[in-house]
């Protein structure tokens, strides 16, 4: 039997390829001790005809659902494009659309946010990609890397005032209409896993404080800033926390060298260097554990037990303090 991990979801990107029928894959995080779930940008209709009767019974609660949602097929709406800063207005207009589709849902299944992907500077082809090979095998001081960052970053730079305008934009226009339709959701805009993506930190603590009082926030994956910070893009820990009071979802995983959603302490074996982010958790109103397929029950409620043992010594510290 596995801790009952109240106050804590888990997202369905874990086991999603396992299973054919939603109800398949929610029992399985549940016998993992969570009542919470995160609806990923993967659930189709099909999975969701099981998955329904399930939250109306309330067997299950939904923290929060993945734009875009249900899934869409189409890679233009996917999770790794310009979505809401497309100069296509067409396309712009549909990426608000399939926004506030994945906010209707979300209000229907009593979440409290939609985790959003804004967009991304634009390349020809996938630099990260190929950053990153360079770093795994030559390493991060290598020319090869250096120069490849510089071209990168001078390039993200050129771009990104005018990519982030029309996301800004795109999000007001968002976040005026689901609060006339009655959501009652926030937006978070997640800190992404590749280098030319948008936001970085800045980049999100500029949308927020252009945006103030509008149900937008930092959705901050750990893994990803990790992942950021070790490639050179913002000083993760640092902006992070900085943007503390910001935060309205955490995905919780952890990125052993430039792999991502480990859980945290296990498979870095690093007992120290995550302790960095476990005030954000405690603070963040929804925290959501975003592991991949490889991580075991087992190392997941080891992880668990760690991380809230850990935060449950830091508040009993302050309170001494």
């Amino acid at each position: 039997m596995f801790t009952d991990k109240k106050g804590y979801s888990f997202s369905t990107c874990w086991n999603i390829k396992r299973h054919t029928t939603g109800q398949g894959m929610i029992e399985e995080i549940k016998s993992l001790g969570f009542r919470q779930v995160e609806l990923n940008y993967n659930v189709t209709d099909e999975l969701l005809q099981t998955i329904e009767p399930m939250i109306e019974r309330g067997e299950i609660g939904i923290s929060s659902v993945h734009n875009t949602f249900p899934h869409v097929a189409d890679p233009d709406y996917g999770t790794d494009s310009v979505l809401l800063g497309f100069d296509d207005e067409p396309r712009r207009k549909r990426a608000i659309e399939l926004l506030l589709r994945s906010a209707e849902y979300a209000h229907r299944y009593g979440a409290k946010a939609v985790v959003v992907h804004p967009g991304e500077v634009p390349f020809e082809y996938n630099i990260d990609e190929a950053l990153k090979k360079i770093y795994h095998d030559q390493g991060q001081d290598s020319s090869d890397y250096q120069s490849l960052w510089q071209e990168m970053l001078e390039k993200r730079e050129a771009g990104s005032a005018h990519y982030l305008k029309r996301i800004q934009e795109s999000l007001e226009e968002v976040c005026e209409l689901s609060e006339q339709y009655g959501y009652g959701v926030n937006f978070g805009i997640e800190t992404r896993s590749r280098c030319y993506q948008m936001p970085t930190l800045q980049e999100a603590g500029a949308i927020i404080r252009e945006l103030k009082g509008a149900p937008l926030g930092l959705w901050y994956d750990i893994g990803h800033g990790m992942m950021m910070d070790r490639m050179g893009l913002y000083d993760n820990v640092r902006e992070a926390n900085e943007l503390i009071d910001h935060v309205i979802g955490v995905h919780i995983h952890e990125t052993v060298g430039l792999s991502d959603h480990w859980c945290p302490y296990i498979h870095s074996k690093d007992m120290a260097f995550f302790d960095s982010f476990l005030d954000i958790i405690d603070r963040s109103p929804v925290k959501v554990y975003e592991l991949k397929a490889a991580c075991t029950p087992e190392e997941i409620d080891e992880s668990h037990q760690l991380i809230t043992a850990r935060i449950a010594g830091r508040q009993a510290a302050r309170q001494h303090g």
